[in-house]
């Protein structure tokens, strides 16, 4: 439907039992989505919605927005990256994935949530990343999402994910050999 840092932020309305996208392109995918599965709106989905919506934690760790943050010598105070300052602040950054799970919950769908490859590009920060990611986690069991997470199948002791399972071509994303990982995990879930 779209770039991953596209869904963090303010991204859609609720809409009673549906929701609907401000992005064009993204409401006519999420409008052919449901009419290929024959539900006229998001409560009448008969199938687990899975997503990835405000995972993007490559993008929550983008240096530059952490830089505040930092000492003189580039350091964060201790306890800052655990603390409810950041827990608030990334929070915040992904305020319209979250409100979107929580609609999608309250409509009482069985909604899952897959964790993403554990690649950090240059332009964010490792420690911020694998923090955002814990916050998110946090947020997204608290609110009743289910929770997909192969990392402890796909990183090394770094905590990043393995070359067998990352696209060779770019920083962000995984391979196929990831993609046949979760959907295996979705299909042992009863998807």
């Amino acid at each position: 439907m779209g770039s991953g840092r596209d869904f963090l932020g303010a991204f859609f309305d609720p809409d009673g039992p549906d929701v609907v996208f401000r992005d064009a392109e993204a409401q006519r995918l999420y409008r052919r989505f449901l009419d290929a599965l024959g539900a006229p709106s998001l409560d009448r989905l008969t199938v687990p919605l899975v997503c990835t919506f405000g995972l993007s934690a490559h993008t929550i760790a983008t240096r530059e927005n952490w830089a505040v943050h930092r000492d003189a010598r580039g350091a964060y105070d201790p306890g800052f990256l655990g603390g409810d300052l950041f827990a608030a602040l990334v929070r915040a950054m992904a305020g319209g994935a979250l409100a979107f799970y929580e609609h999608a919950v309250g409509l009482g769908l069985r909604v899952l949530a897959l964790m993403p490859p554990q690649r950090v590009p240059a332009m964010s920060d490792p420690a911020v990343f694998f923090a955002a990611q814990r916050v998110l986690r946090a947020e997204l069991a608290a609110r009743g999402v289910e929770i997909v997470d192969l990392r402890a199948r796909v990183t090394d002791r770094s905590g990043l994910q393995r070359p067998a399972f990352s696209a060779a071509d770019d920083p962000i994303h995984g391979n196929l050999a990831f993609g046949r990982l979760l959907v295996a995990d979705l299909l042992d879930r009863g998807l």
